[in-house]
């Protein structure tokens, strides 16, 4: 009989009508993310570094956006320079800072996509207003305004800067 109601009492007290839900102390997490934050502006820091190197080897003139990416103008053609949803139809050869060729259009041709709509870099989205049609430049492009942590999955490895040789061949559409 005693181990009925010690059983009956366990019961009792264990089943106290809450919904189960047993509040947990959670963690602060402010120090988790500034840690986070200190090794994503690093990250940038040592990139930029390095575009800074890349960019006295090869003897560029580029100047920087404020969003950190470099432009050298090679060709300049007096003109409207492109501007969002209009077409932009360019000629390229995407590399990477080793020199290594990722992507290029010169067996298919130009290559067309809309300024600001369509799913390119957003360094490139930025970049191809600076160019009026029949402009040519190298646009170096910082991984995170390129193609970020992961790379593209193909041949633009995971946290890589790309180099942009671009000529801005027309631009349509857009109210032009």
């Amino acid at each position: 009989m005693k181990a009925i109601l010690f059983f009956f009492a366990l019961f009792l007290f264990a089943c106290d009508g809450s919904d189960g839900y047993v509040p947990v102390r959670v963690k602060d997490t402010a120090r988790g993310d500034d840690t986070l934050m200190r090794g994503n502006r690093d990250a940038v820091r040592l990139e930029d570094r390095d575009i800074v190197y890349y960019v006295k080897r090869i003897g560029a003139n580029t100047f920087r956006t404020n969003t950190g990416v470099h432009v050298q103008i090679i060709r300049d053609v007096e003109g409207p320079t492109a501007r969002p949803e209009q077409w932009a139809a360019v000629n390229y050869r995407v590399e990477l800072l080793n020199g290594d060729t990722a992507y290029t259009s010169a067996s298919d041709g130009p290559e067309s996509f809309l300024i600001e709509m369509d799913d390119v870099e957003s360094g490139l989205h930025e970049a191809i207003q600076l160019l009026s049609p029949g402009d040519s430049a190298m646009f170096i492009i910082p991984s995170y305004r390129a193609h970020g942590l992961v790379g593209d999955m193909d041949r633009i490895p995971m946290r890589s800067t790309v180099v942009y040789h671009i000529g801005l061949v027309k631009v349509s559409g857009g109210g032009q």
